[in-house]
């Protein structure tokens, strides 16, 4: 086997994410060791069984003590106090990271609690299902996924290199670009979306002259894929969404006046209109099925761990 990437890396957080990475770190052999820590001790207790590491800690602070590389997978809004809670204990040299899904106010919340002899890489795996907790991880969560890597002004490009080297070997495609781009990217292309599923599955359970039974009886597979992404971790979205506020806002405007124009087209019988939409939507499907980021083969949420 290879020399690992990491002598120890701590992962603070287990739940789909950091279960994955450290399934990868263990099965590949990414990592001399691995330090676990979680808010629960029932959940530690979990990822022991598991055997996702190889040392279990309740307190994030003696979990990153000599570790070279220490990555947060918590919801957004616990990356400033949790960083707080392991500056102290950081060793000079080694590499900080997470795994957020908006990159500009983690950093602002991270950073005054970083030491300067360590080295900020913040990344966001763009990859995940609808399962959460240490049982949710697999192997495959990474594999042809892109990873993005918004590194702080300061980074070393050797500590960049090595954590790409970490997310490539885990099977990941790597990009690199600003926080505020990263933001503004995701807003559209995963905040939006999850924020339209969310409210439209909210609708649906509001309806009073449709019952309950008829809606999930009846269920399409339009409904079925929005109630899918309406089941992601409520705590991680509403941070995400409180996080990201400026760029979804700013998103969800363009998207309101996109659905007037779409409204009117309806109440005219502008048919010209809707084809010409359809038309380019289905074009941007293509593109998404054969840069690979999807299988163009229907499988309705039945294929293994929802993926």
């Amino acid at each position: 086997m290879s020399e690992p990437l990491f002598g120890k890396v701590a992962l603070i957080g287990i739940g789909l994410i950091g279960s994955s990475i450290a399934i990868n770190l263990r099965d590949r052999g990414l990592a001399g060791s691995v330090a676990i820590s979680t808010r629960t001790a029932p959940t530690l207790a979990r990822a022991e069984d598991l055997r996702l590491g190889t040392s279990y800690h309740l307190d994030p602070a003696e979990a990153v003590r000599d570790a070279d590389l220490v990555i947060l997978s918590v919801p957004v809004g616990a990356c400033g106090p949790i960083a707080e809670q392991i500056g102290p204990a950081l060793k000079p040299g080694a590499v900080v990271s997470d795994v957020g899904s908006v990159k500009a106010s983690v950093i602002a919340a991270m950073r005054p609690h970083l030491p300067d002899h360590v080295q900020f890489v913040p990344a966001h795996p763009v990859a995940g299902t609808e399962q959460s907790g240490p049982d949710a991880g697999f192997l495959e969560l990474f594999e042809n996924r892109w990873t993005i890597l918004t590194p702080v002004e300061g980074a070393s490009e050797e500590a960049v290199a090595r954590l790409a080297a970490l997310w490539r070997a885990c099977g990941a495609r790597v990009e690199t670009m600003t926080a505020e781009h990263h933001d503004l990217v995701l807003a559209i292309v995963s905040h939006v979306p999850h924020l339209i599923a969310y409210n439209i599955v909210g609708t649906a359970a509001d309806l009073e002259e449709v019952t309950k039974a008829e809606v999930i009886k009846f269920s399409a597979s339009g409904f079925r894929d929005f109630t899918r992404i309406a089941a992601s971790d409520p705590t991680m979205w509403r941070d995400i969404f409180l996080n990201n506020r400026d760029a979804v806002l700013e998103m969800l405007a363009r998207f309101s006046e996109d659905l007037a124009s779409l409204q009117r087209a309806i109440r005219w019988g502008d048919g010209d209109a809707l084809f010409d939409l359809f038309t380019r939507t289905r074009a941007i499907r293509r593109g998404i099925v054969e840069a690979g980021q999807d299988t163009a083969q229907p499988d309705f949420g039945r294929s293994p761990k929802g993926h």
